[in-house]
């Protein structure tokens, strides 16, 4: 009500004073200009003195719809995050729908990316087979966690195991068979496995491992002999190349074990 009266007030003040210009020049080009100047720097007071009377009203209001935005900022902050995270997965592209990732320690095949979350097919680490399981992630964790793109060993995996085994024999006297039953399993899919190791090298632009097989004779802290054995096949068929290899380990050993004391005769013998 008293804003409603200041404003009646100004304005009838005005507009006396408009038509007390108006009387006093007979010109109309003077009385034009004069009447418009004054108009406009009577509103302009106007303006003013509306807002400096509302000054404190409106420092609160101001404060309220601050208060407000933050409260809706905080409200919806992980959200805010998973749209975030969506833009990035979205510009920076480190992972494609179809790669294989792993996101907090969990991997699997991305089967969808919204803005919300991201679904995977989960993976279980060591077989490389599917669990059957989905596991939603939300787009903040591709922020704020390590994004571990696995799509090269969607494929191809180096696949490493060992097999421990009692000191009842010369190891090094099995290793030369091993190694050849190792390059006999790995012959079927040699030359593939080769162009895909050139094409990991073009896409890393770095040197990659060697698919030769490679098996190695070490020793654990029981004093016990442990064959090494580093594959580079098809995640497929890791686990069946690795049961072959432990029945021809098992098969060796313990046969070149039958033709030899329990105990080695000389530690002489593994320089011979």
């Amino acid at each position: 009500m008293a804003t409603c009266l200041m404003l009646v007030i100004a304005f009838g003040v005005r507009h006396a004073i408009v038509l007390l210009v108006i009387k006093k020049n007979a010109i109309p080009t003077n009385r034009r200009y004069k009447v418009n100047l004054f108009k406009n720097i009577a509103n302009l007071l106007i303006l003013v003195s509306v807002v400096a009377f509302w000054a404190a009203e409106l420092q609160n209001l101001a404060f309220s719809i601050a208060a407000f935005m933050v409260a809706i900022v905080l409200a919806t902050r992980e959200f805010i995050q998973c749209f975030l995270g969506y833009m990035y997965a979205v510009s920076a592209r480190p992972f494609r729908v179809g790669d294989w990732v792993q996101l907090n320690n969990m991997s699997g095949e991305v089967v969808e990316l919204d803005w919300a979350k991201v679904t995977l097919l989960e993976i279980d680490e060591y077989s490389s087979d599917y669990t059957g399981r989905h596991l939603y992630i939300p787009n903040s964790q591709i922020v704020t966690k390590s994004v571990v793109n696995l799509n090269f060993l969607k494929r191809y995996a180096l696949h490493s195991f060992m097999v421990t085994l009692e000191p009842t024999a010369n190891p090094y006297e099995v290793l030369p068979q091993l190694i050849e039953r190792a390059r006999v399993y790995c012959e079927p899919f040699k030359d593939v496995a080769e162009r895909y190791k050139s094409y990991i090298e073009r896409q890393l632009d770095t040197e990659f491992i060697e698919i030769e097989p490679v098996v190695e004779i070490v020793t654990n802290q029981y004093a016990k002999f442990q064959i090494s054995v580093t594959l580079f096949c098809p995640s497929e068929l890791k686990h069946e190349l690795q049961q072959s290899m432990t029945a021809d380990i098992m098969q060796f050993w313990f046969a070149k074990a039958e033709n030899q004391s329990p105990l080695l005769e000389s530690t002489d013998s593994l320089f011979d």
